[in-house]
C-alpha cells in the first residue's frame, strides 16, 4: 500500500537547525505535489509548504526565508530544511503528497498523508 513515512523531528532550541525528511513507498505510478503542513496544540493544520512535480515552491509567510522544501523525485523523497527556528515552530510537522497510485479502487491519484514528527523549539 502506499505510504508516507516523516523523519528527523526532534527538540531543539531556538535560532537552531532542523532537516525534515518524508519516503512515499508502495505501488507508486507518479507525484504531483508534495507538500509539508504542521499543527500546534489547539490550533488547525496549517500549509508550511508546497512544491510541483517540477520542481515550482511556495512557503507561508511565517516561514519564507526560513525554511525550504526540495524534493528528490527519483527516491520519491520530499525535505523540509528549517532554519533560525521558533518557539512558534513547535509543531506535529506531516507530509502530504497528491499521489497516482493502486489503491483498493484502482489506479487514480489521492491525497496521501504521512502520520508526522514532533518538532520541539525551545526558548
Amino acid at each position: 500500500q502506499v505510504q508516507l513515512v516523516e523523519s528527523g523531528g526532534g527538540l531543539v532550541q531556538a535560532g537552531g537547525s532542523l532537516r525534515l525528511s518524508c519516503a512515499a513507498s508502495g505501488p507508486i505510478f507518479r507525484i504531483n505535489e508534495m507538500r509539508w503542513h504542521r499543527q500546534a496544540p489547539g490550533k488547525q493544520r496549517e500549509l508550511v509548504a508546497v512544491i510541483t512535480s517540477v520542481g515550482s515552491k511556495n512557503y507561508a509567510d511565517s516561514v519564507k526565508g526560513r525554511f525550504t522544501i526540495s524534493r528528490d523525485n527519483a527516491k520519491n523523497m520530499v525535505y523540509l530544511q528549517m532554519n533560525s527556528l521558533k518557539p512558534e515552530d513547535t509543531a506535529v510537522y506531516y507530509c502530504g503528497a497528491t499521489i497516482e497510485g493502486s489503491w483498493d479502487t484502482g489506479r487514480g491519484y489521492r491525497n496521501s498523508w504521512g502520520q508526522g514528527t514532533q518538532v520541539t523549539v525551545s526558548s
